[in-house]
Formats: C-alpha cells, structure tokens, sequence
C-alpha cells in the first residue's frame, strides 16, 4: 500500500482535472443536469482504473518473479482486497472533503463520492489480483489480457457501483 498510494493520489488528483473539464461543458446539457453527478465520473472510473492497473502490474511481476503460485490464488486475492480497502478509505476521506469543503456540495453528496470511491477501490483490487491469476491458470499470457479486461470491468461495475451508492443515499434514504 505505501509504494502504491502516492502514486494513486498523484492520479486521484489528476482526476479532479477532469471533473472541471466536464463540468465547463455542462451547457451542453441545456440545464438538465440538476446535482452534477456525473462531473464525478471520470475522477471515480479513472481511480479505479488506477488502482486495478496497479494491482495488475503487481500481481504480472509477481507471477514473472515465481513470488505468486498458483496455490498463492486466496491469499494474494485476499490481500488486495484488504489494500483496496485501506486505499478506498484514504482516497474516500480525501473525496469526501473535496466533494464537501472546496466543492460546497451537502455532507451526503460527499458520502457518495466516499463511498463509490471505497467500493470501486476494493472492486478494482480484488478483480485485479483475479484476473491474471485466472488467465495463467487457463493457460494465457496474463501481460497480454490483464489490462484490457481490467480497463473494460472497473469502468463498467464502476459506474454500477457509484449509481446503486448515489440512488440509495440520495434516493431511497432522503
């Protein structure tokens, strides 16, 4: 997590950039956003984009090292969950004082930002370390899949993640 987390806050803030880009669009959508939502996705996807390439590039040196066996599967899985989960929190506390203090945004919208942040981090992680110990399993290039796969999973749970977190928080609890 210590090697990993500079990097992802490097990126997380990176991200916020991003935001701002899409939200100056926003006249685009002829005023029909009402809670600007989505100016967070790109900063969510790309965050979990990040932390599963880094699981990804971490688990492939593994394998290329002899470090990670097949035997490993549970325990190394396990592991990045647990570093997503730490992760999550760090970057969540660090979303919701963003979303909350420099955006002005309600203490619940911020829990949004938090939560989804938490959850895709742990996704991100968990699907990370799995995918290229499945693909070694199955007799594929892990350098060659992972990524690609990565990319394609996190942005789409992402995305499902955020949108459950944000209509029960905001919807079903309001």
């Amino acid at each position: 997590m210590r090697r990993r987390i500079g990097w992802l806050l490097l990126l997380f803030l990176a991200g916020t950039i991003t935001r701002y880009v899409v939200d100056s669009f926003n006249w685009l959508h002829g005023g029909s956003r009402r809670n600007g939502l989505d100016t967070f996705i790109p900063l969510l996807i790309g965050t979990g984009g990040n932390a599963g390439s880094q699981t990804v590039g971490t688990i492939i040196r593994g394998i290329a090292l002899g470090e990670i066996r097949q035997e490993d599967t549970f325990r190394v899985v396990g592991r990045e969950l647990l570093t997503g989960l730490l992760l999550g929190l760090l970057l969540g506390v660090i979303g919701f004082v963003f979303t909350c203090v420099l955006l002005g945004h309600p203490p619940i919208f911020g829990a949004v930002i938090a939560l989804a942040i938490l959850g895709i981090c742990i996704w991100a992680n968990g699907v990370g370390a799995l995918v290229p110990l499945l693909a070694r399993r199955f007799n594929i290039d892990p350098a060659l899949v992972s990524a690609p796969l990565i990319s394609t999973l996190v942005d789409a749970t992402g995305l499902l993640i955020f949108y459950t977190i944000a209509i029960v928080l905001l919807i079903k609890l309001a």
